[in-house]
């Protein structure tokens, strides 16, 4: 038996061409003759199609111009025959000498513009944008600091009753916390990787999660158990959202894809697939879109739920977006990335600004009902916002853990409680940060620090 040779890709993919531009190359002279008037009508059909609007008003102007211009030589005609010396009229009584001088004038001083009865647009000088003083908002501090977890912290939520909250981590480990005094209350044990995502329902006893391991679990926190699974994620899972009205449940993760769950009988009802990299911020609302992703092939979709399809794609984006929010009470959504944050308005998913300033990877945000934005950098930087101006009113590192390495400042995920009043935040350094506002700050001893300027906002 005779050894096949083998050859490389590119031999390979060289000789097919090659075989395919020997089979084709006595058919280059045969091609049809192009009608010319044929090409005629597919340019003039394209033009029309493109430029039709243009053309339209190109020729409303140029008959209103020849229009005013066959008057104004009527005009002239009859001036001529009733004075045939129309410059040197001035002579007569005008009984002032500003009539005159008006008369003896070539070119009237201040001619009126005649006013036009026609459809054409008037071109109207631009106002410039004007930047609107942001609200004035306490600056926050530090206030507990909760040591537990053995590994990295990635999630966090926060109980419809706002009295605990929990928090997954690298150590495989999910643990429900006191909100108030900071005590471990819980610890629950299933998972056999990362936990990278977790979801407190607000109508049932379930608290849900999903990992590393491409498990997706429901507890019974009644009985401490696990009750369902959701099977059907690929790879990884890093994200999940629980729906705010009906039974859904939305996963998205390292396969590139969102799934949606009906909670009670497991069923995966839509694979939400289009996005061609990993899927790593999901957000849901009652409201259209209902779902809304970010990924790493740098783009945001919105989704409608009862089709299962892509509404729209937002590519605005120049890297991968790893944190969605949504505003509490004003319809509107902001996506972090690298290069920006940008804020959105729903349901087309309109841009309205840009909020820049992060030199890092930004893997979090969260906004109170205040309008306070917070965005979590992965060197462990904190910046504050004001939603609605995007005025930055404060900026801090966060400190790392006594013994841990300064590269362990990232932060991982972060929440505000019920109450819009706490922000509590996973971190690298294995600790879970609660922050809250200087109650003995005012706006004269922290002033906003506001600069009016032009800005021009673009849309990229």
């Amino acid at each position: 038996m005779e050894e096949v040779q083998r050859h490389s890709v590119h031999t390979l993919v060289f000789r097919s061409l090659k075989r395919t531009h020997d089979f084709f190359v006595a058919n280059q002279s045969m091609l049809p003759e192009v009608d010319e008037d044929l090409e005629k009508l597919k340019y003039k059909i394209k033009a029309h199609d493109t430029y039709g609007l243009v053309f339209d008003r190109a020729a409303k102007a140029k008959a209103l111009a020849a229009k005013r211009n066959d008057g104004e030589r009527s005009d002239g005609a009859a001036a001529a025959k009733d004075a045939v010396l129309a410059i040197t009229a001035g002579d007569q009584d005008r009984g002032t000498a500003e009539g005159v001088g008006s008369q003896m004038a070539l070119v009237p001083a201040a001619a009126p513009i005649p006013q036009s009865t026609s459809s054409a647009v008037q071109i109207l000088p631009k106002k410039a944008p004007t930047i609107p003083k942001p609200k004035w908002h306490a600056p926050w501090k530090l206030c507990r600091v909760i040591s537990g977890h053995l590994g990295w912290v990635r999630c966090v939520a926060v109980e419809p009753g706002n009295e605990w909250f929990a928090t997954g981590a690298a150590d495989r480990v999910i643990k429900i916390w006191d909100l108030a005094s900071g005590k471990l209350k819980l610890s629950l044990t299933g998972h056999v990787s990362t936990v990278r995502g977790l979801a407190v329902s607000p109508r049932h006893p379930y608290l849900f999660s999903c990992g590393e391991d491409r498990q997706v679990k429901c507890w019974d926190l009644e009985y401490n158990k696990v009750i369902r699974h959701y099977h059907g994620h690929l790879s990884a899972v890093y994200t999940m959202s629980l729906h705010p009205t009906i039974d859904v449940l939305v996963t998205a993760g390292r396969d590139s894809t969102a799934r949606v769950w009906d909670m009670r009988t497991k069923a995966n009802i839509h694979t939400l697939a289009g996005h061609t990299n990993t899927v790593a911020s999901v957000v849901t609302q009652a409201a259209n879109p209902q779902i809304i992703t970010g990924s790493h092939d740098s783009t945001v979709r919105l989704w409608d739920l009862a089709s299962g399809k892509s509404m729209c794609t937002l590519t605005n984006h120049k890297k991968s977006v790893r944190a969605i929010v949504l505003h509490p009470s004003l319809y509107m959504f902001a996506s972090a990335s690298p290069d920006n944050i940008k804020q959105w308005r729903c349901p087309e998913g309109n841009f309205i600004q840009n909020l820049g300033g992060h030199n890092s990877i930004v893997n979090c945000m969260a906004v109170n009902p205040e309008g306070v934005l917070v965005s979590g950098g992965d060197n462990g930087t904190m910046f504050f916002w004001d939603w609605r101006t995007g005025y930055n009113f404060q900026r801090f590192q966060a400190a790392v853990q006594p013994g841990s390495m300064d590269s362990e400042a990232g932060i991982f995920s972060m929440i505000f409680d019920q109450s819009g009043s706490r922000l509590i935040t996973t971190e690298a350094d294995k600790t879970i940060k609660i922050y809250k506002e200087d109650d003995e700050a005012t706006e004269e001893s922290h002033p906003i620090n506001w600069r009016p300027e032009i800005i021009k906002r673009r849309n990229y």
